[in-house]
């Protein structure tokens, strides 16, 4: 059973701490997990992650910015995601295509139309099963990010030196995509506590799992979970109710079914 995940999230959310403690815990229920980053997570992503990231490279357009990004996805989906989700697994992204339409759409402007067209070719239409969007201050978020990069442990690239406004509309972008997709979106307050956050991703995941079991024919019903728990697991898992959360959590304890 496969599920693909993609985390997206302003400067200084938290994505990457999310998905190291999200990957654990769902290597000890038993699932082949896979974690990675765009751009990047090939050999020919890194070469132009660098070059995207390169703080000197400040005269680099939007389109050439967009067309980059895309560049380094398709060797990505192609090599990497593609073949792990062809072998049943769960994949973890930091940042897939909808960082194209809310940093070089939204944020630069470019025409989303044609963001989509070319994130069509890139991708090969592979969608994520699930996008967990942190939400979380520009201000704050920057802060948090410069803070980890003079304690040495984060980078300050060239996105991250765009101007305030910038940022703003690239998260009120993000806003606007989970709006129209509900299903597909949890967005959840970067401001809670570590394990809040936590605690909504997961419950989140389990349900799309619990999803994924009941929709491949001649498999017993998880827990003989019904619709409704499905449900109340969405909607706890963007409540940030630690209560609300950890009581659908029990419910859906879904182990790995090879």
């Amino acid at each position: 059973m496969s599920l693909f995940i993609t985390f997206e999230g302003s400067e200084g959310s938290g994505k990457t701490t999310q998905i190291e403690l999200l990957s654990e815990y769902l290597e000890e229920k038993g699932y082949p997990v896979l974690a990675t980053r765009e751009p990047g997570g090939t050999s020919i992503g890194d070469q132009i992650r660098a070059i995207l990231l390169n703080p000197h490279n400040t005269d680099m357009l939007p389109a050439s910015e967009a067309l980059l990004f895309s560049a380094a996805r398709a060797q990505i989906v192609n090599q990497v995601i593609r073949p792990h989700l062809a072998r049943g697994g769960i994949v973890l992204c930091d940042r897939y295509a909808d960082s194209t339409l809310a940093y070089q759409g939204y944020g630069h402007g470019l025409e989303l139309e044609t963001l989509h067209a070319i994130t069509a070719l890139a991708t090969e239409g592979l969608k994520p099963d699930l996008i967990v969007y942190l939400d979380v201050d520009v201000e704050e978020g920057l802060q948090r990010k410069l803070a980890a990069h003079n304690a040495g442990h984060a980078e300050w690239n060239r996105i991250d030196q765009q101007e305030a406004a910038f940022h703003r509309r690239v998260r009120e972008g993000y806003l606007q995509m989970a709006a129209r997709e509900p299903d597909r979106w949890l967005v959840i307050d970067a401001n809670q506590p570590l394990e809040v956050i936590q605690a909504s991703i997961r419950a989140g995941v389990k349900a799309k799992l619990v999803a994924a079991h009941l929709a491949r024919p001649g498999l017993p019903n998880p827990g003989q979970m019904g619709q409704n728990q499905l449900n109340s697991a969405c909607q706890a898992a963007g409540s940030g109710d630690p209560a609300r959360v950890n009581e659908q959590l029990a419910k859906l304890d879904v182990g790995c079914s090879r």
